[in-house]
């Protein structure tokens, strides 16, 4: 009978002294290993953001055809973005404000890039409640402040899109913005 045991112990013993058993567990777990990161790399990528998200990442908008004193409305990440082209008149009305006088103090050059403050580029959703303020298309109200004005709740918005008066607590948002040339900008 030890002849026995002896014979079952070498059938189990390869010439390299791995078991068959040993092979096979790790056979097995490396199965398992593939199958897990298979099933786990789907799961992970659907988080990716989708195509359409990543084409709104950012926007380009030609400035060519805005004059002094219009501006445009157009769409960034799902929501509204004014372009204004401010003419000399509203750029020293925007500056002879004095910064302790506003609710959120900011100066015309911070809000603008450097050597192109005739451009100013802003979110146009309302600090208060996200109503879209008017302003931005020729012949909507402006408020009394000749900037943008908001008709859910009065706030009203001067020249440098800065809040003058109502709720909101503060002034139109300036996404980020870099002038790819003269006539083109790239928000985002």
């Amino acid at each position: 009978m030890a002849s026995l045991t002896e014979d079952s112990a070498t059938a189990d013993v390869d010439q390299g002294g791995v078991r068959r058993r040993d092979f096979i567990n790790v056979a097995a777990a490396s199965f398992a290993g593939v199958g897990a990161v298979s099933v786990a790399l789907p799961l992970i990528n659907q988080m990716n953001p989708s195509a359409d998200v990543l084409a709104e990442a950012s926007t380009e908008v030609d400035l060519s055809a805005i004059q002094p004193g219009q501006s445009i409305k157009t769409m960034f990440r799902k929501q509204p973005l004014f372009v204004r082209h401010l003419t000399p008149a509203e750029i020293a009305s925007a500056e002879a404000v004095s910064l302790s006088d506003l609710r959120d103090p900011q100066s015309l050059e911070e809000r603008t890039k450097p050597g192109k403050t005739q451009w100013l580029v802003t979110m146009g959703v309302c600090t208060h409640l996200g109503c879209v303020p008017l302003g931005a298309s020729s012949g909507e109200v402006k408020g009394e402040f000749g900037g943008y004005f908001c008709p859910c709740h009065g706030s009203s918005y001067d020249t440098a899109a800065r809040i003058r008066k109502g709720p909101a607590p503060k002034n139109l948002e300036v996404p980020p913005y870099e002038f790819t040339s003269d006539t083109v900008i790239k928000v985002g």
